[in-house]
């Protein structure tokens, strides 16, 4: 059985934290002590140490959320990543985290609309439970100059994992879980250079190059939570044109 299809959950799920279909809330009661500095670091992190990208002033750009999902897999901690379908127009092949725009039944972009629709893009791309995930915390608004995003992550504990997979062919290659183990090594860590002139950090892990926004966000959430280990800046890893 893989980390991406397991089943069993680790934890009791029987004390009544699970977020309700209709309003997700975050509640974090019950999280095992691991992600105490996560935890610490959503409550502490201001915007411009997680991006020098933030939201435009006069609100413009396009709300939506993504989830950021801790489990625990046979090595330990593990976040959840899927991989875009290689024929998308738009960043093909590229690992990242479930998500997407909001849609007005999300409800509030300012409330709980990011929380509901980070759990709900989750299940339509990987077929997760989102009953079985526990929401903790959101960080501060992003911004995604490319493509006019506004982006909540939304950070979640997967108290009772459910089998997941690429719902839709078209749109993910493949949904996987990375242990935080392997994203802390320095030997899988590197810095992404693009020809356009973008540099930022990135990890090879899982046969894949999680790079650009997803890569940032892990980036600073291993800082802050005080899990980053040195490793070799000066490594760089090519991207093409296409990417």
């Amino acid at each position: 059985m893989t980390r991406a299809s397991r089943t069993d959950g680790g934890t009791d799920t029987d004390h009544g934290h699970r977020p309700t279909a209709g309003r997700p809330v975050l509640d974090r009661a019950g999280l095992p002590a691991w992600l105490d500095p996560v935890v610490h670091a959503v409550e502490t992190i201001e915007p411009l140490q997680l991006s020098r990208f933030l939201p435009p002033e006069n609100g413009s750009g396009r709300q939506s959320a993504v989830l950021i999902l801790f489990g625990e897999g046979a090595s330990g901690p593990e976040l959840l990543l899927m991989e875009r379908a290689g024929s998308l127009r738009s960043h093909a092949g590229q690992p990242s985290f479930p998500g997407g725009a909001l849609d007005p039944e999300d409800g509030d972009p300012q409330t709980d609309g990011p929380l509901r629709a980070a759990l709900r893009e989750a299940e339509e791309e990987t077929g997760l439970d989102p009953a079985g995930v526990q929401l903790f915390g959101v960080l501060p608004k992003l911004y995604i100059p490319v493509s006019g995003f506004v982006v909540s992550p939304v950070l979640g504990w997967w108290r009772q994992p459910t089998p997941v997979r690429a719902v839709d062919p078209n749109e993910t290659a493949r949904v996987f879980t990375v242990p935080v183990a392997d994203l802390t090594d320095p030997a899988n860590r590197a810095t992404a250079v693009h020809p356009r002139g973008y540099a930022g950090p990135a990890f090879l892990v899982e046969s894949a190059l999680v790079w650009g926004f997803t890569a940032g966000v892990i980036d600073r959430l291993l800082h802050y939570a005080g899990w980053e280990r040195p490793w070799d800046r000066e490594k760089q890893v090519p991207l093409d044109w296409r990417s």
